[in-house]
């Protein structure tokens, strides 16, 4: 009487058929993975029997997963100085399978199958996330690792490098916190998800979600220049007559604003109106500074200010910091002068720069 087939045959093939939907891979390309890992777990454990001049192969059953290992006759070769052993034709194969090995190809087998369950996993969570970029995501600092911050952000652990930190920020583990959804780019572990806090798309997105005429598109963020963790300033504009883009992004109060604010560890946020007048949004870009007279060459791409004298220090700002912001966003080289005064100051002498991307 035939003896009843295991459960082993409908869970070993289920096993691969999921592998093989998910990973859109060929049953095959998982079977040869397999066997190729046996044969690995069958030289290391009987490398002192192997034959230098047999070649070994593996015989896997598809539906039981049962496996075998053959032994076939075979001939030596030089290739690029380098012996190798090559199959003789029509040889007969001897099974050379060692007694209890089934258990340990069993094992290797579930070993690799569990891991490219698990890479089949991580890519649709990562594909899932690609659907998702350049908006914000929550997420918790678990793990440092060199310079890198790994962050759980949910259904994946995402990757948070140097570069994208904010250096006057300072991270803790079980720090709950908001990213930006960067990019997702090839690392050493595969498809590596990148959050950030110093991307310019940070604060924009941290606008959309608490200004609701951003995120409606009645008001548009038009640039961001920005000093991670120190200070931002932002120009918008409204495409809806009788919507105040400053006053809608400040909110009543201030609430909106000191939102986003709190959400960037009390870095300073500027919200000036962008205007098509390049003389009007140079003078804008400079605030909080007042009774700006300014004139632009649109040749030389620079704008010339002149100051009150009373108005000098917020026009430049500390270091310079508020005339090389104005000069991100409006991409120009501004010169401010005192009232009266011939020479530029010399303090915002690096103001120029390329606006970034907002």
């Amino acid at each position: 009487m035939q003896k009843p087939r295991s459960s082993s045959r409908s869970e070993f093939a289920s096993a691969v058929a999921q592998i093989a939907h998910e990973k859109n891979l060929d049953p095959q390309v998982i079977l040869d993975t397999i066997k190729q890992a046996i044969l690995a777990a069958f030289r290391k454990d009987h490398l002192a029997t192997t034959k230098t001049d047999s070649v070994y192969e593996v015989s896997l059953d598809s539906g039981s997963g049962e496996a075998r290992i053959l032994e076939f006759p075979g001939e030596t070769y030089e290739e690029d100085e380098i012996t190798k052993v090559k199959k003789i034709p029509d040889a007969t194969s001897t099974d050379v399978t060692p007694p209890g090995f089934g258990r340990i190809a069993a094992q290797t087998a579930r070993q690799v199958i569990f891991q490219k369950i698990r890479e089949a996993e991580k890519s649709v969570i990562v594909s899932e996330y690609e659907k998702r970029l350049h908006s914000l995501v929550s997420g918790t600092i678990v793990r440092f690792a060199g310079g890198d911050i790994t962050v759980d952000i949910g259904k994946s652990e995402a990757v948070m490098p140097p570069e994208e930190q904010v250096h006057s920020e300072d991270y803790h583990l079980n720090t709950k916190l908001a990213f930006y959804l960067k990019e997702i780019r090839d690392g050493i572990r595969g498809r590596e998800i990148i959050v950030s806090r110093a991307d310019t798309g940070l604060i924009k997105e941290l606008f959309r979600r608490e200004v609701p005429e951003v995120n409606s598109g009645s008001v548009e963020i038009k640039v961001i220049a920005r000093d991670p963790g120190s200070r931002t300033k932002i120009a918008v504009y409204s495409h809806q007559s009788g919507v105040d883009p400053v006053g809608s992004c400040v909110g009543q109060k201030g609430v909106r604003v000191q939102a986003v604010i709190g959400e960037l560890n009390n870095e300073k946020v500027d919200i000036v109106q962008y205007s098509e007048d390049l003389e009007k949004f140079v003078a804008s870009a400079l605030s909080p500074a007042t009774g700006l007279v300014v004139k632009v060459n649109l040749k030389k791409k620079t704008a010339q200010v002149t100051a009150p004298s009373d108005q000098l220090p917020l026009t430049i700002g500390r270091d310079g910091q508020n005339a090389k912001l104005a000069g991100k966003l409006t991409d120009l080289h501004i010169d401010i002068v005192g009232s009266g005064e011939k020479n530029e100051i010399p303090e915002i002498s690096d103001t120029q720069t390329t606006s970034p991307s907002p």
